[in-house]
């Protein structure tokens, strides 16, 4: 006659036990999620890096419920077609590949660092003191970066054209030899690059420079995210911006460490980052979310666009609504 009792105290112990085991469930709402992947691509530079350097260190990516897996690639291009694959979710790209996104293979989800680094050049005594002197003369030009796109820029204010130079196209590298040793008129280059060609040529003269067109115009790299993960997971979106955003903030209020920040996180010599941020304009959020409303935002994408359509990239220079998200960008900033 004792199995009841022994019932009874089974009975009550699983009373016990199973709401307990309940509020250990995923599903009751009381456990802690499972952080979404994300798979994010960069470039190991500073404007592609400091950004992911400062989430990795303040640990924005599990603040915000993700758990990124990061891959370096060497360009922007080859982010959008692994965008475009399926192989990837977010990336980042120079303003050279803009047209990629502009063209429809990606969606750019945020602006990032604005480009001040690109030049064009010349020696001294060289009786080139304008970029309408550049006419007939033979300019050194890795086709299709932001030194072309400034040059064509350049040369478009000055009432000129790309057919009008005799553009040789070279890859950076050459650039930098083939100015060294005064093999070309001109050149339409980049710092750092531009650091190591003072080495021979000191006294180099600087005819136009990015910032000469800011902000009517600029040269902004920017993220981007695969189409279907911007119209079919908002919510995702929506996480990944806000570690962009807060990444992106610190960066703009430490920049000599963020300098140092994205040296150690690449694992690369601090001394290879020094003074990066001098050549890019940081723009913090806030001042962001302000040139997005005033159609400042719209107005780089658009220059850029129609320089594309100059440089036979585009036949035509669609509205950057069309695929720049910012609506989503302010939303995760906060209305």
């Amino acid at each position: 006659m004792r199995r009841p009792r022994i019932l009874a105290t089974v009975l009550a112990a699983l009373a016990v036990l199973l709401p307990a085991a309940g509020c250990g469930s995923s599903d009751s709402g009381g456990g802690a999620a499972e952080p979404k992947k994300v798979r994010f691509g960069y470039i190991a530079d500073f404007s592609g890096a400091a950004v992911l350097a400062a989430a990795d260190k303040q640990g924005l990516w599990a603040k915000n419920g993700l758990e990124p897996e990061l891959k370096v690639f060497t360009n922007g291009p080859l982010q959008i077609q692994a965008l475009g694959a399926g192989d990837l979710d977010f990336g980042y790209i120079g303003s050279g590949a803009t047209w990629l996104a502009a063209s429809g293979k990606a969606k750019i989800v945020a602006p990032n660092m604005l480009g001040q680094a690109d030049r064009v050049i010349t020696y001294p005594g060289s009786g080139i003191s304008s970029i309408a002197d550049l006419k007939g003369k033979k300019i050194g030009v890795p086709e299709g970066t932001s030194g072309d796109m400034i040059l064509e820029l350049a040369l478009k204010e000055a009432g000129l054209s790309g057919k009008d130079v005799q553009k040789v196209n070279m890859d950076a590298s050459t650039v930098v030899t083939a100015f060294s040793g005064k093999q070309v008129d001109a050149a339409a280059i980049w710092y750092p690059l531009i650091d190591t060609i003072k080495k021979n040529v000191p006294d180099l003269v600087e005819l136009t420079k990015s910032e000469d067109f800011y902000p009517r115009l600029s040269f902004p790299s920017s993220f981007v995210a695969r189409n279907e993960i911007v119209t079919e997971d908002a919510d995702t979106v929506s996480k990944v911006l806000k570690v962009l955003q807060q990444g992106n903030d610190w960066v703009a209020a430490n920049t000599t460490e963020a300098e140092a920040l994205t040296a150690t996180f690449l694992k690369a010599p601090a001394e290879q980052f020094k003074g990066s941020s001098a050549v890019t304009k940081i723009l913090p959020t806030s001042e962001l979310k302000g040139l997005m409303a005033d159609g400042s935002v719209s107005g780089w994408y658009k220059g850029l666009a129609d320089l594309f359509v100059t440089m036979g990239k585009l036949t035509e220079s669609p509205d950057p609504a069309t695929y720049i998200t910012t609506d989503l960008y302010t939303a995760a900033a906060g209305g």
